[in-house]
């Protein structure tokens, strides 16, 4: 069985194409870097091409994540231009660390909820202790056909509030945490909130054991067509790299799984 991780950072310094080949001969052989904000976007595209020529899996993303909001979305547009990238992201509010201001978060998130639906694109949603105007934001400009709830840490209630809107959950890390007793309730199988607490979930998941399993893929075509996110996952996120007092965002190749709703096959569609 072939795994796909749908959310790391590869551009990130201590990352690198050599984790993307070690995450290949794990198992985990189609990746998607993301980025958090339009250098990061740049770096990721380029990454993602040097793995390409180097017969590696690679997609990208474009975004700028809450954290970097007072940034704005200048040179994003072009981005999302390129033919390896899929998703819009990650994108969203944070009002846990608020390192940008909370109603420049939200105007910067709603552009770029713009901007998917503009170009039918996927969006990669980072949203923390801000629920009430991450689904407020998506319903006045509209919810993306692939919309990915990255890192989902909510409970019953905003799981449900998701689902209604057609947005995918993704289960990272944060299913081990031992606070995280809500999160593990709706990763139960079948995804389905309220069925019960699952079997306790390893920190790494050897290959094959994943319940939600992805097609064998199809190495990218030579004129790479643009692809769409049906889920993401990723890790517990913490400041970032370089600034004081932070550590860095997870962005280790392979540690991250995906849920995908009923209906989807693959969390990567086109592939």
């Amino acid at each position: 069985m072939a795994w796909t991780d749908s959310h790391c950072h590869v551009a990130y310094d201590g990352v690198g194409l050599e984790a993307v080949e070690r995450a290949a001969a794990a198992g985990v052989t189609r990746v998607v870097t993301i980025g958090t904000d339009v250098e990061r976007s740049r770096a990721a595209i380029g990454v993602t091409r040097a793995g390409r020529r180097a017969g590696l899996q690679l997609w990208a993303t474009a975004g700028v994540h809450p954290h970097d909001a007072v940034q704005g979305t200048d040179g994003l547009a072009a981005l999302l231009d390129e033919p390896e990238v899929v998703a819009v992201g990650e994108c969203g509010l944070d009002y846990y660390y608020e390192h940008s201001p909370r109603d420049t978060q939200r105007a910067v998130f709603a552009a770029q909820v713009a901007l998917a639906l503009e170009r039918d694109l996927a969006l990669v949603v980072h949203t923390r202790d801000a629920w009430a105007d991450t689904l407020g934001v998506l319903d006045d400009v509209g919810v993306p056909a692939r919309t990915v709830i990255h890192c989902f840490s909510g409970g019953p209630d905003e799981a449900r509030a998701c689902l209604e809107r057609g947005a995918v959950l993704s289960f990272s890390g944060i299913v081990t945490f031992k606070n995280a007793a809500d999160v593990r309730i709706l990763d139960a199988p079948h995804g389905a909130p309220g069925r019960g607490a699952p079997p306790p979930v390893p920190a790494r998941a050897p290959p094959g054991r994943d319940r939600r399993p992805v097609p064998r893929p199809r190495p990218p075509p030579r004129a790479p067509e643009r692809a769409g996110l049906g889920g993401a996952g990723g890790g517990r996120r913490g400041r970032r790299p370089g600034r004081a007092g932070g550590g860095r965002r997870g962005g280790d190749v392979g540690q991250h799984r995906t849920a995908v709703r009923a209906g989807l096959s693959c969390p990567l569609r086109n592939l």
